[in-house]
């Protein structure tokens, strides 16, 4: 695969996190590029490996799921190479992140995660994440792992009700 091809493909992994303003995941940055059929898999986690070690893009781990953010240097970047990236790609981008901005956020905006504390003891930490500020960020303990992992599955799926609840009992 010529360079220049390989380097198509970092740029369109900066260019998707530069247009929205929130982490994506692994699986929402391959699936844009794999359902357009530009590459396969591979190809994609080693752009993503790569732009990870050149500090382009950062990436934070929660429960399983790496989520991927532009930086500067990765803003900078692509700011110098964005007339390699055609219009047409662009134009797909663009479109993708249109029908799909709503879903993409709602999945990375109300992270969930456990960890073993202690035998007999899971700590469960729960967040609402809205523009990039902690609107909700509750930790729980609970006693078996089972329990943590409901919790964390169910959170994304609850969160606004509970938020809701806790709002309107903590105000009234």
């Amino acid at each position: 695969m010529p360079s220049d091809t390989f380097m198509l493909y970092k740029l369109m992994i900066l260019y998707i996190l530069s247009r929205v303003d929130f982490p994506l995941s692994n699986a929402q940055l391959t699936s844009f590029i794999l359902e357009k059929e530009y590459t396969n898999y591979f190809n994609i986690q080693r752009a993503i490996s790569e732009l990870l070690d050149d500090e382009f893009i950062a990436v934070k781990t929660i429960r399983n799921s790496s989520l991927y953010l532009i930086t500067d240097s990765g803003n900078e970047t692509l700011l110098f190479f964005d007339n390699l990236i055609s219009s047409g790609i662009k134009e797909d981008i663009e479109e993708y992140l249109a029908e799909n901005k709503y879903e993409l956020k709602e999945e990375v905006s109300t992270p969930a995660d456990y960890s073993h504390v202690k035998k007999g003891e899971f700590s469960v930490r729960l967040s609402v994440i809205e523009r990039g500020t902690h609107i909700i960020d509750l930790t729980l303990s609970v006693p078996t792992e089972e329990e943590a992992v409901i919790m964390c599955n169910k959170w994304s799926e609850k969160s606004s009700d509970i938020y809701s609840f806790l709002m309107s009992s903590l105000l009234n």
